[in-house]
Parts: C-alpha cells; sequence; structure tokens
C-alpha cells in the first residue's frame, strides 16, 4: 500500500531531524534509560502570542479579492477565530450558497458524531441451511474485490472468499447456492434530484449496502453497474470457485436472518479513515453511503431522505443551527442544496473544539494546499505561496459553483476556521474564480490582522 504524502512528509522531515538530534549507535542509550527519555519535540506548540484578528483587518486583507469580478453577484465568506471562540468577519452570508461538496464536512461530521471514529463496517457470510450461503452488504463504502495500493487498507471479497472456503471445507461442503443481501439500505437507490447522466456517466453510483469497487464495472474506472449488489455477488462466486467451492447457480437476492450463523466476515477501516478518504478524494459514493448510516443510527431508516433527517438532527445536538440549510443527499452533487456558509464553517469548528475530540478526523483528512486530495494542483498562481502547506480545506466544484470551507493558521498562530463560496460564476471565469478562492484563504493564513 503506497504511503499517503503527508505521511511521508513527516517520515522525509523525522529523517532531517533524526540527523541532528539522534544519538548514534555508537554512544546508545542504555534500554533502561531509554524507557524514560522523553524524545524533543519536532515543532514547539502552537500558541496565540499576537493580537486577536479583527473585522477590519480580515477585512482589509480580503478586500481587492472579494471585488475579483470572476466571482460573480453572489459570493462571500465567513471567518471564525477558534482560538478565542467568536466569528471575526462575514461578508454576502445573508442568503445560502450551492455548497458542491463542501457538503461532504457535514455529512461526515455527522457520521462520526454517530457512530464514532473507530466504528467498522462489516461484509458477512452467513449460513442458510444445508448447502446454502447468503453475502451480506454491511455498507463498507470502500470494499473491494482484490487489495488496493493507496489508503487505507480496505477489506476485500478476496479474504472473504478465502476464509468462506476454509470454513465451507472444515464442514465438508464443497458445493453450495449462494444469495446475497443488500436490504441494510432502503429506497431508491438513486438520488431523485440528482442530475439524469450522473450516474450513465459515473459520477455517481447507485448507492448500495453491498458493493465492490463502489460500484465500477473495473477498478478506477468511471462506468457503474446498474445493480452493484448483484455485481458484487458475481464477483465472489467467482472468488468462492477459485478456492475450490462449486456454486450451483447465478446468485439471487434474499433476506438473511439476523439469526444465520456466521461463516466469515471482513470488517472495514475504522470511519475516521474513511471520512479521511472521502474528504481528502472527495469520494461521492463514500459520503452517499455514510449519509444512510447516519440515518440508521439516528433512528430514521437506511434511505437518503432518513440520512438527511439524521444529517439534521445531529448537526442541531452539535449546536449548529441548520433552519435555513436545504439538504437533499450527502455528496452535494445536487444543486438544489443550499447551506449558509458558518454552517458549513461550524463542521469545521465544532471538529475543533475541545468538547468533540471524536470528531477530529474531519480535520486530519483535509486536503492541504499544494500537497494532496483535490488541492494538490491548486494554490499554484500568483498571490497563493502563502497559503500552501498551511490551509486545510474541502473543496467544492460544479459548474458555475465554487467553494472552500477549513482552517489555517494565521500568522500569530491564530486558528481561523472558514467557509467561502460563489454560486454565480461565470463559466469562462471558473478557474479565474478557484484562483480568487485560493488567495483569499492564502491571504487568510498570511493575516496576522
Amino acid at each position: 500500500m503506497a504511503r499517503p504524502a503527508r505521511a511521508a512528509f513527516v517520515t522525509l522531515l523525522s529523517t532531517v531531524l533524526c540527523a541532528g538530534l539522534c544519538t548514534s549507535s555508537a554512544g546508545a542509550v542504555p534500554e533502561s534509560a531509554q524507557l524514560t527519555q522523553q524524545a524533543p519535540a519536532v515543532l514547539a506548540p502552537v500558541t496565540t502570542d499576537g493580537p486577536a484578528p479583527t473585522a477590519a483587518g480580515v477585512g482589509a486583507a480580503l478586500a481587492a479579492i472579494l471585488k475579483d469580478p470572476s466571482l460573480g453577484p453572489h459570493h462571500g465568506v465567513y471567518v471564525y477565530d477558534a482560538s478565542r471562540g467568536k466569528p471575526v468577519f462575514s461578508v454576502g452570508t445573508g442568503t445560502s450558497y450551492t455548497p458542491a461538496s463542501t457538503l461532504k464536512l457535514l455529512t461526515t461530521v455527522s457520521a462520526l458524531a454517530t457512530l464514532g471514529p473507530d466504528h467498522t463496517f462489516a461484509t458477512n457470510v452467513v449460513s442458510l441451511g444445508k448447502g446454502s450461503i447468503a453475502l451480506v452488504g454491511g455498507g463498507d463504502p470502500l470494499l473491494t474485490v482484490k487489495p488496493a495500493t493507496d489508503y487505507p487498507a480496505r477489506a476485500t471479497l478476496q479474504t472473504l472468499a478465502a476464509s468462506t472456503a476454509k470454513a465451507l471445507k472444515a464442514q465438508g461442503v464443497a458445493a453450495v447456492t449462494l444469495g446475497y443481501d443488500a436490504t441494510l439500505f432502503t429506497g431508491p437507490a438513486v438520488n431523485t434530484h440528482w442530475e439524469a447522466n450522473y450516474v450513465p456517466e459515473g459520477i455517481a453510483a447507485p448507492t448500495s449496502a453491498l458493493w465492490v469497487d463502489e460500484g465500477r464495472i473495473a477498478p478506477r474506472m468511471a462506468k457503474r453497474s446498474a445493480s452493484p449488489s448483484l455485481a458484487a455477488a458475481a464477483s465472489f462466486q467467482k472468488l468462492l470457485q477459485q478456492y475450490g467451492i462449486k456454486v450451483a447457480a447465478a446468485a439471487k437476492p434474499v433476506a438473511a436472518p439476523s439469526s444465520a450463523p456466521l461463516l466469515a466476515q471482513v470488517e472495514s477501516p475504522t470511519l475516521g479513515q474513511i471520512v479521511e478518504y472521502i474528504n481528502l478524494h472527495s469520494d461521492n459514493d463514500g459520503a452517499e453511503t455514510l449519509l444512510r448510516h447516519v440515518g440508521i443510527a439516528t433512528g430514521n431508516g437506511g434511505s437518503y431522505i432518513g440520512g438527511v433527517k439524521g444529517v439534521r438532527a445531529t448537526l442541531t445536538k452539535l449546536g449548529l443551527d441548520v433552519s435555513k440549510a436545504t439538504i437533499y443527499d450527502g455528496s452535494g452533487l445536487t444543486r438544489a442544496n443550499k447551506v449558509p456558509l458558518d454552517l458549513l464553517a461550524g463542521a469545521v469548528r465544532v471538529a475543533a473544539s475541545t468538547d468533540h475530540p471524536e470528531l477530529r478526523h474531519l480535520l486530519t483528512g483535509l486536503p492541504i494546499a499544494g500537497f494532496d486530495g483535490s488541492l494538490r494542483e491548486r494554490f499554484t498562481t500568483a498571490g497563493t505561496s502563502f497559503g500552501t502547506g498551511l490551509v486545510h480545506a474541502k473543496t467544492g466544484t460544479l459548474t458555475s459553483v465554487h467553494s472552500l470551507a477549513g482552517y489555517a493558521r494565521d500568522r500569530t498562530g491564530t486558528l481561523l476556521v472558514f467557509a467561502i463560496a460563489s454560486d454565480s460564476v461565470p463559466v469562462p471565469k471558473t478557474l479565474d474564480a478557484r484562483a480568487a478562492l485560493d488567495r483569499a484563504t492564502s491571504a487568510l493564513a498570511n493575516c496576522g490582522c
């Protein structure tokens, strides 16, 4: 599995520092001393030494950027001083915005709050009686057929098939019939508010509690299966046969009883890791899966409608005002979503608060400007160098829509949480508008104002 870019960077930094700070083998510290000696800190703790940012100071830093005509007539920004716990600056926040993928912040913070960062999703094989088994989906958004090379390590059907074959052979079973159960999620698999081309063009898959490679026909390919659960079962059947178990016929849908004996199981990465992956890569399918899990966890059911109810209830419990928000999905794909900027920033704010350490994965998974995820190729234009490596933000992009929501440390150590968006960008100016958002967030990192 390839190391994440930020992990490789930390390793390199530690190696360089170690060259000057670590003890050589010739003068090794005795083992008894190693148990009590603490390594020097790589970086000093962040302190807020300078003056608090002011509305006038932040406004002056952003004034010229916010006048950029590429942003269109409907744009705004909201800035919150998380170090001192108070709003600092806002403009254009009297109305809500089409958030695009920044909506994923609301979905993922709700999943962390309802399920906890250590939660995992199990994919099971159960016995339905003599010679009959069922593959039962547990809503693992990152389940694959074979091991993937990127982070995090995934559960695979290959591992599940090997364990299932071993269990069957131990029982003297060499041939089975196969069913598959994707009933954990309910309601329409495709959101009725999405554009008609989203599924055919592979922008999203029909959401299922049982799929592999997020419903793709082949890993990393855009095209999706019309029935991801059936495709997963077909892949599992082939793997069982490779491991010496004959499958009598094509798999059929079943509803496996909860009391069915367990034959084999694989578990997903932790929810915290999944949230990091979704926000880093702006994974639409993963977000839609988590939306339905939030619905189930809050007692609203496993449909996207139940998920939205669950998200709204969870955000309210976190102290965020959802009264002016209109939400229809978990990924931000529909333009019908309308969300205030202070609500988008609020998801980041509560994740950064000392009251909610269980939400930290929302922060650690945000793309880093110029380094990884959906910000890897950004912050390269004039006026953005101060933000490189310092701005951490979720991106949002649809035609005529650009948004960023996240956080940055300014020059005095203040943690600034922000949301900035335009949903009226002239199409020919889309790259200019995106660059303007990068300049604005870079100005916050360089502010000290």
